[in-house]
């Protein structure tokens, strides 16, 4: 079972206080008397009391130890600043280069777009002219892979068109209308009748009928 961390507050009993104070003070001069005799170090401690009593511990001279930290944060700090301030000089120099390749790609997409021309020798010519023509060739190759993908959504449309017309001619069962208009005129052509005589009209019925209407009985 894991227990939560108890959370650490001030005590508010005024004589728990001062008890815990005694006893984690001389815990914790003890502490640094072992770690300066164990290790070797040089250990300074200084502990206020709540009501400002000085208690200190060094394993050597207090005030050299103190003297050596205002060395230490001083050099710390000019190390720092140092690191600042080559960190923005290192920035100024990358902003200034990211500004020269700017100004270098506008120079170029200017001559690109024909503008700017007249101080360019032959060789750079050539070269922004082989830009364009890659250029061309890249939009051409695009332009006709989009033609392709169009074509081929419009068949699989065409497709299910010619599909769905099908299922509606099967629904609906509509007869197929006879048109003997071209066809008697080609016969009328055939057999050297003149085209009037040829019946030009679309007629449905039986067969009885039409014959009835084309020779009719005195």
């Amino acid at each position: 079972m894991v227990r939560g961390k108890t959370q650490m507050r001030r005590i508010e009993n005024a004589t728990s206080r001062q008890v815990t104070f005694s006893k984690r003070r001389n815990g914790l001069l003890k502490k640094a008397f072992e770690l300066s005799v164990l290790c070797d170090a040089e250990v300074s401690l200084i502990v206020f009391s709540p009501r400002g009593k000085l208690y200190e511990f060094a394993s050597s001279s207090m005030q050299d130890t103190i003297e050596r930290y205002r060395r230490h944060v001083k050099e710390h700090q000019t190390h720092k600043k140092v690191i600042d301030e080559n960190s923005q000089q290192q920035l100024k120099i990358e902003a200034a280069n990211l500004m020269k390749k700017i100004e270098l790609l506008e120079v170029s997409k200017r001559k690109l777009l024909g503008e700017g021309l007249g101080s360019c020798n032959l060789e750079e010519l050539q070269k922004i002219e082989q830009q364009l023509e890659k250029s061309v060739s890249s939009v051409r190759a695009r332009k006709n892979q989009v033609y392709k993908e169009q074509i081929e959504q419009l068949k699989q449309k065409e497709k299910l068109l010619v599909a769905e017309n099908a299922k509606l001619s099967e629904k609906c069962a509509v007869p197929a209308l006879a048109v003997v208009k071209d066809k008697g005129e080609k016969r009328a052509l055939e057999e050297g009748s003149p085209v009037s005589d040829v019946e030009t009209e679309l007629f449905i019925g039986p067969p009885e009928s039409r014959i009835k209407r084309f020779h009719p009985t005195n």
